[in-house]
């Protein structure tokens, strides 16, 4: 089956490795134009990209394949590369441009979209990010038809990865991209022999929307219930990376956990902070262990090493 593949980050480039793997012709990849990153912000090829030119498949690059939008004339060549590649279907995932209506209808079988959540629950940009910290205990993978729609097309294929107590973005993320790609390559593989099952429409009831991640979503709330703030915690691991401010200085925490143990003390206050206790923050009424810290320019630390260079008791977190 010919397959023009539209993707950009890591979680593409899984399914991408997965449908070269088995066997699948990937006659075109669209992926986002090149971007600047690192500290010489030199042009990086994304991931997708990367595996596209190691396995020999030509890629494009639009900016834009709206017709209507800013860039008519980029949109306009995209489409005329659509049509004058021969392909089957177009396979999606987390590609980073929207599909116009025009470019849906493009492939015999349609887009095909690999969406990391069980749909309708958490349409949009950040479903692995959300649902940890929204304390969901199982997330998964929906394959689905796309359609105009923010992730509302009807569901080919599901499969489910529960979320471990201790899962972050980064860890989820690598659970859920492996189950994307076999999925993918199972949808793929049915749609090929005629065994794919009937779509199947969304339901109405169960619909959450995950927003984008901010850079401003990393300063916590101390206010907030320590198991609040620690999902949070693991939610932004690694992007945007949540923090504190702490003796005029900008305070990293990737790890932390709740801790059972009422207190009084205004939010933000530490309570503890030696090798014997660890360091404890008083949170909305409980107590946040902090157990990963990071200072500026400094690297990840545990927090009875962290404390040794920067000393928090007596301070205060806001």
């Amino acid at each position: 089956m010919k397959i023009i593949f539209a993707g950009t980050p890591e979680f593409a480039e899984t399914a991408l490795k997965a449908l070269y793997a088995a066997g699948h012709d990937i006659v075109l990849v669209l992926t986002q134009p090149d971007r600047p990153a690192g500290r010489g912000m030199q042009l990086h090829a994304s991931a997708v990209k990367q595996c596209a030119i190691a396995h020999g498949t030509p890629v494009a690059q639009p900016v834009s394949l709206r017709l209507d939008g800013k860039y008519p004339e980029i949109a306009r060549e995209a489409h005329e590369l659509l049509h004058a590649t021969p392909h089957d279907v177009m396979v999606v995932a987390a590609y980073g441009l929207i599909l116009p209506p025009s470019v849906l209808e493009i492939p015999r079988h349609g887009c095909i979209n690999i969406h990391g959540s069980l749909l309708p629950r958490w349409r949009g940009a950040a479903p692995i990010h959300r649902a940890i910290e929204a304390g969901d205990a199982v997330t998964g993978v929906t394959i689905m038809q796309m359609e105009a729609g923010l992730d509302t097309g009807p569901m080919l294929l599901r499969g489910e990865v529960p979320i471990a107590a201790d899962d972050t973005t980064a860890t989820l993320h690598d659970k859920v991209a492996q189950l994307g790609a076999a999925l993918i390559v199972d949808a793929i593989a049915q749609l090929e022999s005629g065994v794919l099952p009937p779509p199947q429409i969304q339901p109405e009831a169960g619909v959450t929307y995950a927003a984008k991640i901010g850079k401003d979503e990393a300063a916590l709330d101390w206010r907030l219930p320590a198991a609040v703030l620690a999902r949070r915690i693991r939610a932004f691991n690694p992007f945007p990376g949540a923090a504190g401010q702490c003796a005029g200085a900008t305070v990293k925490i990737w790890r932390a956990r709740a801790v059972q143990a009422p207190t009084a003390a205004p939010p933000g206050t530490v309570l503890a902070a030696n090798a014997h206790d660890g360091v404890l923050v008083a949170c909305g009424g409980d107590v946040l262990e902090l157990l990963e810290l990071q200072k500026a320019g400094g690297k990840r630390l545990p927090a009875a090493e962290f404390i040794k260079g920067f000393p928090l008791e007596r301070e205060t977190f806001a």
